[in-house]
């Protein structure tokens, strides 16, 4: 895969865990490009391909979403909601990588058709270590699915 099909997107409102996240990528020595979002109304564009993010060259559609549940506009729950009914991007696995630990949040993702939720860990260390794993089971061993696009 070129570097345009091995994109990820980060759908994240709060700008210290997109910094400490970019740093943990950087550190697992991630070579993915990462596009960042940070309400879900955005990423809903960006998926869409509409607005701002209508160049597919500059905004390629992404392998791989980084959901965050608590986003200001739509939360990360309408976005996956929305995701999974569009039949040219319900196939797209989605991460949730939030801080919620409630059980409901868990039960409600995995409802909408999360395909793994995380919480974010508190140590960067850690944080670091969950990215190295991330990229070594959805971007290396897991088969991705065809994504089309229009």
């Amino acid at each position: 895969m070129n570097a345009k099909q091995q994109t990820i997107l980060l759908a994240e409102d709060d700008s210290d865990q997109v910094l400490l996240i970019c740093r943990a990528l950087r550190k697992a020595n991630l070579m993915q490009c990462l596009q960042v979002v940070s309400n879900g109304e955005a990423a809903i564009s960006y998926l869409c391909g509409e607005g701002e993010y209508a160049d597919r060259e500059r905004y390629p559609l992404p392998i791989l979403v980084l959901l965050d549940l608590k986003m200001p506009r739509k939360s990360g729950f309408e976005v996956l909601e929305w995701l999974k009914q569009q039949p040219k991007l319900r196939r797209l696995p989605v991460i949730v990588l939030t801080t919620s630990k409630e059980t409901i949040d868990v039960h409600k993702a995995y409802d909408l058709g999360v395909n793994s939720y995380l919480v974010k860990p508190v140590a960067f260390s850690d944080l670091t270590a969950m990215i190295k794993l991330l990229e070594a089971y959805w971007l290396n061993l897991n088969q991705q699915p065809l994504v089309y696009t229009d």
